[in-house]
């Protein structure tokens, strides 16, 4: 897990810094574009030729641009670690959706091949079923129908047991999303606070308070505030979505958990 978590969280860092680098890449030859245009003189009218009214308009910035502007602009100390939290969050959760996607079975479908082969070839085929078949489900019932000698009792605790184990896998990595769902926002906080601090300094440093000075220092200094909960927002909507999965599979587990300790009763009395 350790190993996924931190190459998708690599990915995620290179596509976004590689995707910054071109931004920049952009705004350079724009401003390289605006300089050439701006260096050129307009030539004037012929005599006798109405002068040409219409100004040239400067192209409007991008959604991206403006992305990268006020990231820029809420100070590279105070976003980065927020840049952190989304890279790693996602990254757990990219990871844990891929594991949930592969924990998932379809129980009817694994119940129905594990009586057809339990009632007709004995507790070693229905073993072999289960060790065929991947997801938690099967794991379970591969332990309980491997205690199948010590009795229908010992197979129910060993199904609790065991279940308690799956499940604790199913959840694993999600403390660490909740920390970044936390902690974002936090972060966007004390990028405002030292903001606000630095604004004030540059009022007393003034020693008069301008409401251009006043502004644009309050505007820098929420703009932490902003991307700290937009990327608590984005986690907190997939950390919901794994904990919907989560309940889905523990569910069914727990179902037919139930299912499989009846049918084993049925094919123990079948045997007397």
């Amino acid at each position: 897990m350790k190993k996924a978590i931190f190459f998708t969280a690599t990915i995620i860092y290179v596509v976004l810094s590689g995707f910054g680098t071109i931004l920049y890449a952009q705004d350079d030859t724009a401003s390289a574009g605006t300089e050439t245009v701006s260096a050129v003189q307009p030539e004037k009218p012929a005599p006798g030729q109405p002068a040409e009214t219409g100004q040239v308009q400067p192209p409007e910035e991008s959604f991206h641009q403006s992305i990268k502007t006020k990231f820029i602009e809420g100070g590279v100390p105070y976003m980065v670690p927020i840049l952190l939290c989304m890279v790693f969050g996602l990254a757990i959760i990219i990871e844990r959706i891929i594991y949930l996607n592969l924990s998932s079975t379809n129980t009817g479908k694994l119940l129905k091949s594990i009586e057809s082969a339990l009632f007709s070839g004995g507790v070693d085929s229905a073993k072999e079923v289960c060790r065929n078949t991947r997801g938690p489900v099967a794991s379970i019932f591969y332990q309980g129908l491997d205690r199948f000698d010590e009795g229908v009792e010992v197979v129910e605790k060993s199904v609790v047991s065991y279940g308690g184990v799956q499940m604790g896998l199913l959840e694993r990595g999600l403390v660490w999303v909740s920390l970044f769902i936390a902690l974002a926002p936090m972060l966007g906080f004390f990028g405002t606070v030292i903001g606000m601090v630095q604004a004030f300094d540059a009022i007393e440093a003034a020693g008069d308070i301008s409401p251009s000075l006043v502004a644009g220092g309050i505007k820098v200094a929420l703009i932490t505030t902003v991307f700290g909960l937009i990327v608590a927002m984005v986690l907190q909507v997939f950390y919901n979505y794994l904990v919907s999965k989560i309940d889905s599979i523990v569910g069914a587990m727990e179902d037919s958990s139930i299912s499989l300790i009846d049918m084993l009763v049925k094919f123990n009395k079948s045997k007397k």
